[in-house]
């Protein structure tokens, strides 16, 4: 058990490192080319944050682990937006800027709408829904390179970064490699520990894995809000919540199709249907409409959502 968990740290270790360096390796080849820099924190650093999830979830369909993929995705947005966003804004409020917000917003909720649409009326994911929740993703993308190349870059340019340009495609494959080989470790030990603990797999996609793969979140939220760039650090919890639904998920589905796993009950209802869908609704409308309708965050959103993510975790165990 002690090498199993041991084994499960340096699987995220590896994650972390490597979307470190993948994202590294990404951004200084874009400036080789001389590519704007909003553009390039718009789509790679953005994409790069949420590799982990992809890795972990793909791995987890391919090998049969529906519970993983399924509880990854939703998990990841309730520990981006309850624990990650919550921390940051509950230690540093600030103002957001609402423009910059709305697109990634409604993109969230349509795709969050679509996805449990097919949670509550079918229970199952098909591959057409993985394709087309694909396709949200393109278009997002599309729309948001778009309306960043409209905007310009808006700042001078930059020196161009002196590091020969072999360095950083060999850290973008490194990165990509430790990627893969943490999402296996992740993965293969995670569902040991669930076995020997006795708790169902989606319990622990849903917490631990969901955590471990949202520390590139963590940090950029961070690092952004004590740079007093609240609109940078909301904006990259909502993309990244975005894309675990649409790209994570997306991937997933359409590797393999999966059925909406029934591990635990609550209520005598399967206890994602009412308790984890309902939770990831709730703690996105709580942190994002405040900041649409003011253009700030308060501290007492920070402070609700870690009471509801503890609260959350606290029943996932007891059930």
């Amino acid at each position: 058990m002690f090498t199993t968990v041991i084994l499960f740290v340096v699987g995220l270790v590896l994650l972390i490192k490597g979307g470190d360096w993948f994202v590294d390796g990404a951004v200084h080849i874009a400036q080789h080319f001389h590519l704007p820099e909003l553009l390039i924190g718009a789509t790679v650093v953005s994409i790069g944050t949420t590799l982990p999830e992809v890795m972990v979830s793909a791995t987890s369909a391919l090998t049969g682990h529906s519970e993983i993929a399924y509880g990854n995705a939703i998990g990841s947005v309730i520990c981006n937006t309850a624990l990650i966003a919550a921390v940051t804004v509950a230690v540093r409020p600030g103002e957001v800027r609402r423009k910059d917000l709305s697109l990634p917003i409604c993109f969230f909720f349509v795709a969050a709408l679509f996805y449990a649409g097919i949670a509550y009326t079918r229970g199952s994911f098909r591959r057409p829904d993985g394709i087309l929740l694909l396709l949200i993703f393109v278009i997002y993308m599309v729309l948001t390179v778009h309306r960043m190349m409209g905007q310009g870059d808006g700042e001078e340019e930059k020196e161009e970064d002196s590091s020969p340009i072999w360095k950083d495609i060999f850290l973008l494959i490194v990165g990509a490699a430790l990627i893969a080989a943490g999402a296996d470790l992740l993965v293969d030990n995670g569902t040991l520990i669930a076995q020997a603990l006795g708790v169902p797999e989606s319990v622990v996609a849903l917490t631990f894995v969901a955590l471990g793969t949202s520390l590139p979140e963590l940090v950029t939220a961070i690092t952004s809000l004590m740079k007093g760039h609240g609109s940078l650090s909301l904006g990259n919890v909502i993309g990244a919540n975005l894309f675990n639904l649409v790209l994570v998920s997306g991937i997933a589905v359409t590797l393999r199709p999966f059925d909406i796993p029934v591990s635990s009950t609550l209520l005598g209802y399967n206890a994602s249907l009412v308790l984890d869908i309902p939770v990831m609704f709730f703690v996105m409308l709580f942190l994002t409409i405040p900041a649409l309708v003011r253009g700030k965050l308060s501290r007492v959103q920070g402070i609700v959502l870690l009471v509801v993510y503890f609260s959350y975790c606290a029943i996932q165990f007891a059930m």
